[in-house]
């Protein structure tokens, strides 16, 4: 492709960002990128409260985020965070160490069990699903896989596995048919807990893509990167060191492709472009309050678009940060098992203490409110209910600072992952001009989606 050809980007998160620094590694440098917010950085938000930054997004890597690592040496920068930590508590607040054998005489069966399985799990995984774990889900559900490793060199990898195939399933089916129902133990912490849905509804591929073996012993380890003015400055530290900074409050109004160009309505003036790379929703079934929209609502949307979008669901997935009285503020980061089942849907997850050295900071709590065969509950009911929570915890929050309910890990589910998905929607890559990245084709978390910038620059530009 011509290094002077002229590109749009759309969405100021990791992904695009990302997209603008390998494209000008590559020497493309006519590219512009457009964010409908106020601030870069999209599901990495770190606001400022008593002097400090806290997390209302992602809250953490581990070594192997290998495209964050790619951001940090552009930039200059590096993980220099609070050291994380956490304990455990059940649904009545008490707390408990569910994986101490000391700690759990009766549970020691079960435990020893859980840990062969997870010996094996890892074995299956390099074996069994060779390829299980390349960026992306492009030939999955043919049985083959074509990407990149997960590893320091991330070389191109490709091949032929039919038993790839099983990462269609919702990984609980997933881990009953290799006999590993136990592993869903320790993996659900770092995912159902972090909103990324349920392991009865999300296929396996997803767990997998984001949960490597790797990356799950690292976050079981808890040998995590943080950064101390949050995981937003990492973005905002490479929007200022790009050539072409983010424009900021860009409100696209619509997208034309005709001719060979691609034509964008922003802020009331039309500008031309030959490329556009789409990092934004693609589809947000029903309407939002705060006024984001997908892709296929401003765009000249085609037929086989539109259809292969409208299978996008996305998680309800809220975050408040809260006050508490210094006596009741939790000396730790808390995870509550008991509310990571869809039968309590709506209960407080997981809630975190960033500081440790003061008190004068907020906590974060996390909660899911919708399940692919459940009622959606409402955003007021399940903000009370974690509040509630919060009481039964021992830690009652004195008031809210800060509440988002971001649209949040966009997926398809078992039945359009298996009858490929994504391979149709990969098959329209530049079709219309059109590159689609973002979230929805690799995953939710920020390596996973500036790694999936890297492929899709290094496969096309």
């Amino acid at each position: 492709m011509d290094k002077n050809t002229r590109i749009c980007i759309i969405g100021g998160g990791p992904a695009g960002l990302s997209a603008g620094m390998y494209l000008e590694q590559k020497g493309y440098e006519n590219y512009t990128i457009l964010e409908r917010l106020d601030r870069v950085g999209g599901k990495c938000w770190s606001p400022t409260y008593n002097g400090r930054r806290y997390e209302m997004g992602a809250i953490m890597g581990v070594p192997s985020y290998y495209a964050v690592h790619d951001v940090e040496e552009f930039c200059g920068i590096t993980h220099d965070g609070p050291k994380l930590n956490r304990n455990y508590k059940n649904g009545a607040g008490k707390v408990i160490e569910p994986f101490e054998p000391k700690k759990n005489i009766f549970k020691i069966p079960r435990l020893l069990k859980m840990k062969k399985q997870i010996q094996q799990f890892g074995e299956l995984l390099e074996t069994k699903y060779k390829g299980y774990d390349v960026n992306g889900h492009r030939g999955v559900a043919e049985g083959r896989y074509d990407g990149f490793a997960v590893t320091p060199g991330r070389e191109p990898v490709s091949g032929e596995n039919p038993n790839l195939k099983d990462l269609c399933l919702p990984f609980a089916e997933f881990c009953r048919k290799n006999g590993v129902e136990l592993v869903q133990d320790v993996w659900i912490g770092p995912y159902t807990s972090f909103g990324y849905g349920y392991f009865d509804e999300i296929p396996a591929g997803y767990v997998l893509k984001y949960l490597d073996f790797q990356t799950t012993m690292n976050f079981v380890k808890i040998n995590l990167w943080t950064w101390k003015n949050g995981t937003q400055y990492i973005w905002e530290q490479l929007n200022e060191h790009l050539k072409h900074q983010a424009r900021l409050n860009s409100n696209i109004e619509k997208v034309e492709r005709r001719d060979g160009k691609v034509y964008v309505t922003v802020n009331g003036q039309v500008e031309e472009y030959d490329k556009i790379i789409v990092t934004a929703p693609l589809h947000i079934p029903g309407t939002r309050t705060d006024g984001q929209r997908g892709m296929d609502e401003y765009f000249d949307v085609r037929d086989d678009e539109k259809e292969l979008f409208s299978k996008i669901d996305y998680e309800r997935y809220d975050v408040l940060a809260v006050e508490t009285k210094p006596e009741d503020h939790p000396e730790i980061s808390y995870y509550v098992f008991d509310n990571m089942i869809p039968a309590k849907l709506g209960h407080l997850m997981v809630y975190y203490r960033r500081w440790r050295d003061t008190k004068d900071q907020v906590i974060t709590t996390y909660a899911l409110r919708k399940h692919k065969n459940k009622e959606e509950i409402p955003y007021e009911t399940c903000k009370k209910m974690v509040l509630d929570d919060l009481k039964i915890m021992g830690n009652p929050a004195t008031n809210v600072v800060n509440e988002w309910s971001v649209y949040y890990f966009p997926h398809v589910f078992s039945e359009d992952y298996t009858a490929g998905w994504y391979d149709k929607v990969e098959a329209m890559q530049d079709k219309y001009d059109t590159f689609y990245a973002g979230e929805i084709m690799a995953f939710g978390d920020m390596d996973e989606t500036a790694e999936y910038s890297r492929e899709l620059v290094e496969r096309f530009f």
